[in-house]
Formats: structure tokens, sequence, C-alpha cells
């Protein structure tokens, strides 16, 4: 059976704390993936790393994953500065190294056994020409993936709107002639809707899948809403993951759209929605 967990994106914005942690645990989650940007969850800070370590441990929650950092804060709604492990330049793209390098190695304390990873920038973000230089790219990979055996942690390179990161590029990445070790791929179902489709991507990836991202959209924009208030097709969607053997968990990166709480709520339906579309699909076949 299929673990269903809450990415703390939903609230990025604010400092985490053990409020946040509590309102997940009273949610119903057992799961969470943590997001890692200094403004919310501080990485480098030791202390701050324990003391939120303690919190899930009283809250019953089990922090499954990190989203690695994509940026140097979130604040007031608005981005940061930009990480790139895709740039030519080497002093950009050693500063995202050395980011997720520092968040590689706070994963264990908070008992994260998995790393998301986003290679280069998304479409839509404001980025340098240069940007998304495939070579830089796979010199990164190999460096975190490396790094991340040697943390105990299984890398996850997420599926995301850039031609680094499209179905068919990942693939092509596992099958080529990096040494990734046990890495796989987080993906990230809202993405894939905007990419061509879920099950489409579920198919080619198929054997690579580790982790997802569960979230929709209307298949223009990435808004990050609660499954149900876009387009995608759910049933396909789960069929498709079915078909391919995943079995991991489904973690919910919704966004906080002014209203956290009523997000959270709805986030709650969906869970239950798509926790019936699994318990039908797992029903045998009945010809009588």
């Amino acid at each position: 059976m299929m673990q269903f967990g809450l990415s703390t994106h939903l609230f990025h914005n604010e400092r985490l704390e053990r409020a946040h942690l509590d309102a997940i645990a009273a949610a119903g989650f057992t799961a969470i993936e943590i997001f890692a940007t200094r403004t919310h969850v501080d990485y480098h800070d030791r202390r701050r790393l324990l003391e939120i370590g303690a919190w899930l441990r009283e809250a019953g929650l089990e922090a499954v994953s990190m989203h690695a950092p994509i940026c140097d804060s979130f604040v007031g709604g608005a981005w940061g500065r930009a990480y790139s492990n895709a740039s030519p330049r080497p002093a950009v793209r050693q500063e995202a190294l050395d980011e997720t390098l520092a968040a590689l190695a706070a994963a264990p304390h908070l008992g994260c056994s998995t790393m998301v990873l986003h290679l280069g920038l998304p479409r839509g973000q404001t980025m340098p020409p240069d940007d998304n230089n495939a070579a830089a790219a796979r010199h990164s990979l190999e460096t975190l993936a490396a790094a991340a055996q040697s943390a105990g942690v299984r890398l996850a390179v997420e599926l995301i709107p850039n031609t680094l990161s499209t179905a068919d590029a990942l693939e092509a990445l596992f099958g080529g002639d990096l040494d990734l070790g046990d890495a796989g791929v987080c993906l990230d179902l809202g993405h894939a809707h905007l990419m061509g489709g879920v099950p489409e991507a579920a198919e080619i990836l198929s054997g690579h899948i580790i982790t997802t991202h569960v979230h929709d959209n209307d298949r223009k924009s990435d808004t990050h809403r609660v499954p149900g208030e876009g387009t995608i097709d759910w049933p396909a969607a789960m069929t498709a993951l079915g078909k391919v053997g995943y079995s991991g968990p489904l973690i919910f990166e919704v966004a906080d759209h002014g209203d956290a709480a009523g997000v959270l709520r709805r986030t709650v339906g969906a869970r239950n929605r798509l926790q019936a579309i699994l318990e039908d699909l797992a029903q045998p076949l009945d010809f009588s």
C-alpha cells in the first residue's frame, strides 16, 4: 500500500515550527518531505535540526525525504536568488553544489533517506542564457550521487519542465555512462502533466521512480494545486503508477495560495479520493 505524505512546501513562506508539524499530524499524515530553504529550515544549523527532529518524533511524523535547496530564500511570497547546478560558470555551480552537500549532510539528522534534486532551472524562471548546460549538469550529478551514497541518502532527480529533466532526458541519464549509484527519479505528477502527461512519463521512467510529488494544474502553469483542482485524470495517473509497479510514497507538494489551513483541509479530501481510487484498482476483476 502506497504511503501518503505532505511536503512542507505548503508552509514554505514561513520558518518551519512545531505548530506546522502538529497541523500535518492532526490532518492524518505520518510522512513528510522537508523543503530545504534556509528561511524555512536552516539545514546549516545543527541545533535547529536536532530541535526539528525532536518535534517530528513527538508528532509521530517520519521525514521520508528532503528537497534539495533551489534558492537562498523564500519570504513574503518572493523567491530569492536561484541556485543552479547546471551553470557553466564555476562559482555559480559550486555554490549550488555546496548548498546541496550541506543539505545532504543535514538529511540523516532528520531521518530523511531520500534527497529530491532539481537538475538545472525550470522553464518559466528567469535564468542566464548560458544556464541549463548539459555538461555542467552531468558533472554536478556525478558529484552529488557519490556524496549522497556516502551520506546514506538516495538521490531522486526530479522531473521538472526543462530540457535536462524531461522523461526522455532522465531515462537517457540513467541508461547512460554516468555512475549514479542507487539514484532514481522523483516523478512529479504536476510537472509531467505540463510536459506530455503522467501515464506517458511513468511508462518512460518505469524502473527508475523512487518517489513522487503529487499536485495538480490546468496544464498551462505550474500552480501546485490540490489534486482535483486542475485537469489531471487521477484514475489514469494512479493506474499508470500501478502499471509500472510503483509502490513508494505519494508526497503532496501543494502550495499555499493565501489559505494554508484551507489547502491542508482540501488535501485531506484529495488524499481520501486517491486512496479510494487505489483501493478500487486493487480489487480483482469479477466476470461473474
